[in-house]
């Protein structure tokens, strides 16, 4: 594959979480998100495993479009944006697999998928965040699926870049909060977990 082609499949965008970068290929190649917090976690991702082979990786994200990265603080994204992009570029080309399920145990459910035992509040609630919510926290690098409802309190897990964000929460509670609530009255607050 020429450069000029290469340089179109990714592209590499800051997020508004500092500690994460965030880079994305033209064509989807995965229908869900997977979080990859260690270098155990990354072996059913070779791309997740080699981005793991530098010590200061701290989380992997992998989206539909999208590889996330997380690194720790005393390293900057100067140094590494441009390095990580080229292998990311590389592995792409080469045609290797972004995510290998067989390499875990149990593949990871998909946290959001509406179950036969969900109320109908539930399944509402993991519909909107599939369709308006999820949609746009991945173009920031990151994901968030339903935890769980407890006496009017809608719990959320946060994942990839968001996880970590300084904004998540007035992201949560100027965003996501006050869209559920408009949607749904019965949600009284929703928090992170």
């Amino acid at each position: 594959m020429n450069s000029e082609i290469s340089k179109e499949i990714l592209k590499i965008e800051a997020t508004p979480n500092p500690a994460t970068m965030i880079f994305r290929w033209s064509h989807p190649q995965l229908e869900q998100t997977y979080e990859f917090l260690n270098a155990q976690e990354a072996e059913a991702s070779p791309l997740a495993a080699k981005i793991f082979g530098f010590p200061w990786t701290q989380s992997v994200c992998l989206g539909p479009d999208f590889v996330s990265v997380s690194k720790q603080d005393w390293v900057d994204w100067d140094f590494l944006a441009e390095p990580l992009a080229g292998l990311i570029r590389q592995h792409l080309e080469e045609g290797y697999p972004l995510y290998l399920p067989e390499l875990q145990e149990s593949p990871p459910d998909d946290e959001n998928a509406i179950r036969a035992d969900d109320s109908e509040l539930i399944q509402k609630i993991k519909r909107t965040l599939d369709k308006e919510i999820r949609p746009m926290v991945a173009y920031d690098g990151g994901d968030v699926v339903f935890a769980k409802l407890e006496a009017g309190n809608l719990f959320l897990k946060f994942k990839g870049a968001c996880a970590g964000c300084p904004s998540k929460s007035v992201t949560l509670k100027q965003g996501i909060e006050v869209r559920l609530r408009e949607l749904y009255p019965e949600i009284l607050q929703v928090q992170s977990t």
